[in-house]
Formats: C-alpha cells, sequence, structure tokens
C-alpha cells in the first residue's frame, strides 16, 4: 500500500502579488495582471502579466522568485528546507536560458542548483523541464518520490519569467493572442504571457502527523501521458490529456463522478480549447460533469510556473467552495461540455478536484486533490 501524500503548505509570487489569501480574493474579484510591456520586436501583443518589482537579468529574477517564493512555503508549513529527508523538485520551461548569456553555455540544471543552496538543502534538486507541464510533473515526480519512501518531505514547484525570447517565439508560432486571453470563449484567438512562481510542500501522512502539521489537502492521485502528436499543437482527439485525467483517477482510487472540480488548463487557443473540451467529453460524458474554471487569464500563460500555481488555485477553490470568474469569458463556447464559472465567483460543493495542465511536446498531466471541511 503507498503512502499518503498530504500538502501542508503553499506559496506564489505573481502578477496579482503574494500570499495565498490576498492573490485568492483578487482572483475572486476577477482582477488580472495584464500591462503594456514594451518590446523593441513587433508582436502580437505587447501585454502580458509580470510580478512587479522584481528588476535585475532574467537569471537573477528567475533566481531571485524561486528562492523567496520556496522560503515562503517552506514558512508557511512550518518546515526548514534543510532536512535530512527533504528533497526539492522544481520545474521551468527554459527560465532565462535562451536570453542570459551566462546561462547559455550552463546545465539547465544550473539555477535549481544556486537555489536549493540558498536553503541550505542537503541533497542536490530534482530538476524538470517538461515545458508548460514543468510546475504539474514536478508534482508527479515529489509525490512518487515519498510514496517510494526516498523523503518525507517535497517541495515541489515550477518558476518561470517573461524574456523577449518567449514573447518572440509565441508571437511567431501565432499561439500569442492579438487581443485578449478568452479561454473557452467563442472568439478565443491565443494565450496571453505571464510569469511568476509557486511552490507546494508535499509530505508523507505519516511525517505530518508525527508532527502534528496542518493538512491543506490531500494528493489522492497523479496521472501523466504525452501525446507525441507535435511539437507545439495537442492531439485533437486530446488522447493523451484523456489518458491523464483517468490514470489520475484510477491512482486516486476514484470515478469521474466523484469529481466537482477541475481547474482547467485554459489556454486559450483555439486548438487547446477543442481538445481539451475532447477529453473533458471523453472523461465525463457529453454534459453535465464538473465545474470548471481557469486562472490563465488572469495570471496569463507562466508556462513552467503555470501548473503549480493553478494547484494551489484548485486547492483554494475546494476548500473555500468558491472559484473565481474566467476572465474574459463572456460567450462561452455552447459546446464545451461542463459548466464554467462566467462572470462572477461560482459556489460549490465540491471537496474533490483535478488540475489538468497540456503542455508543448505534448506533455500531459492531471493532479486529484481532496480537501476536508
Amino acid at each position: 500500500m503507498v503512502a499518503p501524500v498530504v500538502v501542508t503548505g503553499a506559496a506564489w509570487t505573481t502578477p496579482l502579488g503574494s500570499g495565498l489569501e490576498a492573490v485568492w480574493r483578487r482572483l475572486l474579484a476577477g482582477e488580472h495582471g495584464f500591462v503594456e510591456v514594451p518590446s523593441p520586436h513587433r508582436l502580437r501583443n505587447t501585454q502580458a502579466a509580470v510580478v512587479a518589482g522584481r528588476p535585475g537579468v532574467p537569471a537573477e529574477r528567475l533566481r531571485g522568485l524561486a528562492v523567496s517564493t520556496l522560503r515562503e512555503a517552506l514558512e508557511h508549513a512550518g518546515l526548514a528546507g534543510d532536512g535530512v529527508r527533504t528533497l526539492f523538485v522544481l520545474g521551468t520551461s527554459l527560465g532565462a536560458y535562451l536570453d542570459d548569456e551566462g546561462e547559455r553555455n550552463a546545465p539547465l540544471h544550473q539555477w535549481a542548483d544556486a537555489v536549493v543552496g540558498a536553503l541550505g538543502a542537503k541533497a542536490p534538486p530534482v530538476v524538470l523541464s517538461t515545458a508548460c507541464s514543468s510546475g504539474s510533473d514536478a508534482l508527479v515526480v515529489g509525490a512518487e518520490c515519498i510514496r517510494a519512501g526516498l523523503a518525507d518531505v517535497c517541495v515541489c514547484g515550477g518558476v518561470d519569467i517573461l524574456t523577449p525570447s518567449k514573447r518572440l517565439a509565441h508571437s511567431a508560432l501565432s499561439t500569442l493572442s492579438p487581443s485578449r486571453a478568452r479561454a473557452y470563449d467563442t472568439r478565443h484567438d491565443g494565450m496571453m504571457l505571464g510569469e511568476g512562481a509557486a511552490f507546494l510542500v508535499l509530505e508523507s501522512a505519516a511525517h505530518a502527523e508525527q508532527r502534528s502539521a496542518r493538512i491543506l489537502a490531500r494528493l489522492r492521485g497523479v496521472g501523466s501521458a504525452n501525446d507525441a502528436a507535435s511539437m507545439t499543437s495537442p492531439d485533437p482527439a486530446a488522447a493523451g490529456a484523456r489518458l491523464a485525467m483517468e490514470r489520475s483517477l484510477v491512482d486516486a482510487g476514484l470515478a469521474a463522478s466523484d469529481i466537482g472540480l477541475v481547474n482547467g488548463h485554459g489556454s486559450a487557443t483555439p486548438v487547446n480549447d477543442r481538445a481539451e473540451a475532447a477529453a473533458f467529453r471523453g472523461v465525463f460524458g457529453a454534459e453535465g460533469g464538473p465545474l470548471v474554471f481557469a486562472t490563465k487569464g488572469a495570471f496569463g500563460h507562466t508556462l513552467g510556473a503555470t501548473g503549480a500555481m493553478e494547484a494551489i488555485a484548485t486547492i483554494l477553490g475546494l476548500r473555500e467552495g468558491i472559484v473565481p470568474p474566467i476572465v474574459g469569458l463572456e460567450q462561452p463556447d455552447p459546446e464545451f461540455p461542463c459548466p464554467l464559472s462566467v462572470g462572477a465567483p461560482t459556489r460549490h460543493a465540491a471537496r474533490k478536484g483535478l488540475s489538468v495542465t497540456l503542455g508543448f511536446g505534448g506533455f500531459d498531466t492531471s493532479l486529484v486533490f481532496e480537501v476536508a471541511r
């Protein structure tokens, strides 16, 4: 029997600020963090959601965001980062790798080595780069490390920053919206970029009980798959996304009908929205199903951090019994198979929910959380 995994701490640094409660209230109010960000390059859209008050070159900003947010997550859990059986599992897309001269010839994990060194970690970090699923996949790996008895505590999540190369790439790919992010809307025409960091503290239930830790949620199940359809586009049939969700439900010992809430990927690109709708239809049926909300309309697409940010939002939504409106969604796609949070915060009674991430390269990840309230 595998060891139960619980969440005992969390922190995020977002374009809407930091602090779990403060950011959650701004999300519920329907606010967003998009501002004009000048660029010397011709882009489809010069707005982005940025973290304020973080100067410096890209590599410094990445490390600074990671260190400060990790410290907050550890403090929230009542732990130090120097435990002998504490492991850090950190993700990013490409971080500052393409935009900082000092990073280009260095290993991609160098940033994470510096981060955990600043926290006094005893073991080297596990470092992931699975595109937009990096933050979610860090939680998958952390949960499996605890289940396998390799660690008592795993601090998991992701960090990413807005850089010129990412803005140019998404503009060239036409994945960047020329207007605004409108996930699951009939007028969806692309995503909007953001940046930030989010980390969750996972523990074995036995370790958390031994130290009388506060339990935020239980990570009931994890699932991942790769649809291998394209470097940038999802499989239109959404086989990978569906398989990831189904695997997470099997891992959790739950049926699809047990899920009352989903934090969707909600990137607002037409191909992703259609693939996500197909996956939800395959898992939950053609109508009804769990309430779906999404946060990229507020935070922007934070790439390697997004899965961890959305995991935190899922836990808060389950604990509070209410979720934010999907910013930008005004004309819901009539063929979307699940109810959507539109126009105002939506109350619900769910205690079990999914956080779903679909990444470039076909990386699909699903996390099942459960709360007691």
